[in-house]
């Protein structure tokens, strides 16, 4: 597993890529299809931000979805550890996925042999089937399977804008990211708030073949 170690707006010392190395070690173990680890190590030099001075991105390319996490603190090396630990967390929950998927996929549920009338007796009453969203401002929830985790969808009216209009209405709301329709492309976007003045704007092609790439406005 190769691991990439690169600086914005600082250089990277010998001794941390090397301490770098020895902490993601034990990514193999839960990734191992993972082909690389991208790190990137970035220097805020706003004094007003100094508790939040260092921040470092680790991001996991194997074959699946590419696995990110990132964490800021006054030093290089605790902001690691933080962002090592959101991401060894993200790496077993898609480990976890993946040994379900198979073993749904592998092994088959055993026949019941009861007489039906005793196995509709058994059943447990119908759930029933969530509200669906058919006005703007209508939002529903729901279980993921049988963890405790609780999804909430909600309807939004969208009007086409610009990616200006976009930043401007995410800053009016208060919102940390802002979903809209793109009035020149036509698709589906969103703008996001990155550091201090920065924000970036990802837009999605429903078309074959993939993704439009994340564009960055600084």
């Amino acid at each position: 597993m190769e691991i990439v170690v690169v600086g914005r707006h600082t250089e990277v010392a010998d001794r941390f890529r090397r301490h770098v190395e020895e902490k993601l070690a034990k990514v193999s173990q839960l990734a191992p299809t993972a082909r690389r680890v991208d790190v990137e190590v970035t220097h805020e030099n706003n004094p007003r931000l100094a508790g939040v001075s260092e921040r470092v991105e680790l991001t996991v390319r194997a074959k699946g979805p590419v696995i990110r996490a990132e964490a800021a603190a006054d030093d290089r090396f605790g902001a690691l550890d933080i962002a090592l630990d959101k991401l060894t967390e993200r790496l077993r929950r898609s480990r976890d996925r993946r040994k379900d998927h198979r073993r749904s996929n592998g092994v088959l549920p055993p026949v019941d042999v009861r007489p039906y009338d005793e196995v509709k007796a058994a059943e447990p009453p119908p759930v029933p089937e969530p509200p669906t969203l058919d006005r703007p401002g209508d939002a529903v929830e729901r279980q993921l399977g049988d963890s405790p985790v609780v999804i909430r969808q909600k309807l939004h009216h969208a009007e086409p804008m610009t990616v200006d209009d976009a930043v401007e209405q995410m800053e009016l709301v208060g919102h940390d990211f802002f979903l809209f329709i793109d009035k020149e492309s036509a698709r589906p976007a969103a703008v996001y708030r990155r550091k201090g003045w920065a924000y970036g704007v990802i837009e999605l092609n429903s078309k074959v073949g993939g993704v439009e790439p994340v564009s960055d406005l600084t």
